[in-house]
């Protein structure tokens, strides 16, 4: 019997290519490239590039780098700073949405003032949300900020259980706020920290099992499912100061699928954490005949090399999943096939000009 089925196109909301600045880690080609060998066909990036994009000059320059070099459809995020709270309209409508860093985080945006966090969030007018890098106590926070502004605000990376708890109370009592999972923080706990030494380093860090738990346990809160792709060269990693973050574009639907196997996920909830919700979210264009193609019944083992990402790692190197991502086809023309990237560099459109 066949195990080879379609899927749409997944939308990775939350991926760092870092270009401008950090070439030697990735670049919008070598991503995209990822991107699509994982069955992802549209990536919106972070903004805390060299220089970080907060203006219209810095995002003017990743976006001619995003039109030279991407192989998928992509979207840029602006960053937040004390210095931009007027940013003009034409700029955020241009932008995947605004990125606010309120906790530790690797890069130079992270805001430390009550009254710039609140500016931004009054003054944002989209059509992206504010997407907020907020941790423990900072989570009831923003999502606070939301209901009091009425500024949609998707919070990154949850990884822990009274955060989600906080987020389930909010959407009870209708504050518009949306959030998502990292397949790192689902996969992984603290107790993988002495195997995977610096290369279990991110932000938020790997919690307890007792929290990833909780994040499959209340799957229902959760809206999206994104990678938070943050390659690093080896070396650095390997470095008395290693940076924090970890790639995953190309092990996001292979970890899922074999949750689905595990019947941990159906692959209807999959097809709305990683295509349907986030595009409604962030607003995203339909992509017409975009879809992957999946081997459902394939066993293997990730490899520690091998990747189409710049880094060429992984953090779930040796681990064991069923389902194997076999063919990506975007707007009918195969981007993707059986470990070939056919995607030219450049041939990915921009989500706020489709």
């Amino acid at each position: 019997m066949s195990t080879l089925i379609r899927l749409p196109g997944l939308v990775d909301v939350h991926v760092h290519l870092r270009e401008p600045g950090g070439e030697h880690k990735e670049t919008f080609a070598s991503g995209t490239a990822a991107a699509l060998a994982g069955g992802v066909t549209t990536v919106l990036a972070m903004p805390n590039t060299s220089p970080p994009l907060t203006d219209a000059e810095t995002f003017g320059l990743a976006q001619a780098r995003a039109r030279a070099g991407a192989r998928c459809d992509y979207g840029l995020f602006l960053g937040a700073t004390a210095a931009n709270l007027g940013l003009p309209p034409d700029l955020q409508g241009r932008a995947a949405g605004l990125k606010v860093y309120v906790n530790e985080t690797f890069g130079p945006l992270r805001l430390e003032s009550l009254p710039v966090v609140l500016a931004h969030i009054q003054r944002w007018r989209g059509p992206g949300p504010v997407a907020v890098h907020a941790e423990g106590l900072m989570v009831p926070a923003l999502t606070a900020l939301a209901a009091l502004t009425g500024t949609p605000v998707h919070v990154c990376h949850v990884s822990r259980a009274a955060e989600l708890a906080v987020i389930r109370l909010a959407k009870e009592r209708g504050y518009p706020v949306t959030c998502e999972v990292t397949p790192h923080h689902l996969c992984l706990a603290e107790a993988d920290l002495p195997g995977l030494g610096p290369l279990g380093l991110m932000r938020p860090p790997l919690a307890a099992a007792a929290d990833r738990d909780a994040l499959w346990a209340n799957l229902d809160v959760v809206d999206c499912i994104a990678t938070d792709h943050a390659p690093h060269a080896l070396t650095e990693k390997r470095s008395a100061t290693p940076p924090p973050g970890v790639p995953g574009l190309e092990t996001l639907l292979p970890l899922l699928l074999t949750a689905v196997h595990e019947e941990r996920l159906t692959l209807d909830r999959l097809v709305e954490l990683t295509h349907t919700r986030p595009r409604t979210i962030f607003r995203l264009p339909a992509q017409p005949e975009t879809y992957v193609e999946v081997d459902t019944g394939a066993r293997w083992t990730f490899p520690p090399s091998g990747w189409q990402t710049h880094c060429d790692w992984s953090p779930f190197a040796g681990i064991p999943v069923v389902g194997r991502v076999v063919r990506t086809v975007v707007r009918g023309r195969p981007a993707y096939d059986d470990g070939r990237v056919l995607a030219l560099p450049g041939s990915g459109q921009n989500v706020r000009e489709a």
